[in-house]
């Protein structure tokens, strides 16, 4: 895939890499949302990764059909995520690629991390003709441009999701002082 085939986006969430890599595969369908510039097909569905290498990305009708967005290539938690990624229309042997890094940030390097830097790369764009509807008739430029704010939004609703690690025990998040004043 070439650099300059690639729609690059990384936004900073309030949480772990694990959590953040949880969240972003584990709960995509509480935070994925349709978007009117760029969806797989024309209906709405549900997403979900089967996880794991060789898994997954699949959408899911209401009807019960399904379509394949992708099949993973590289499964790595919390840090890295790689898939194929297809539009409904295109040809059996077009594809593009996406790559996830889910890279933690520290403020102090003895404590915990404070955030992840999720970052998007979507390579490929450049084998699908600007005349496609995937495309939209844009150069590939102006698709990239489009496509990039495309994935921003998409992220931003990320961070709408709680972040906060699953407590089992009710206790709240770990290092969180729960006790009541003394």
């Amino acid at each position: 895939m070439t650099e300059g085939s690639r729609v690059l986006v990384a936004l900073r969430v309030p949480a772990p890499a694990a959590r953040a890599f949880t969240v972003f595969t584990a709960q995509i369908a509480d935070w994925w949302r349709p978007n009117g510039l760029f969806s797989f097909s024309a209906r709405t569905g549900t997403l979900a990764f089967e996880p794991g290498p060789g898994g997954r990305l699949v959408e899911t009708y209401d009807d019960g059909d399904s379509f394949v967005v992708g099949h993973i290539r590289v499964w790595d938690p919390p840090s890295r995520l790689v898939l194929s990624w297809r539009h409904a229309s295109f040809a059996p042997d077009q594809e593009t690629e996406l790559h996830v890094r889910f890279d933690e940030i520290h403020d102090d390097p003895a404590g915990p991390p404070v955030q992840t830097r999720v970052t998007v790369e979507h390579f490929g764009w450049d084998r699908i003709p600007p005349e496609h509807a995937a495309r939209h008739g844009f150069p590939l430029a102006v698709f990239q441009l489009r496509f990039a704010e495309w994935w921003r939004s998409q992220l931003r609703t990320l961070t709408l999701v709680d972040l906060e690690p699953a407590c089992s025990d009710g206790a709240g998040p770990p290092g969180e002082d729960t006790a009541s004043p003394r």
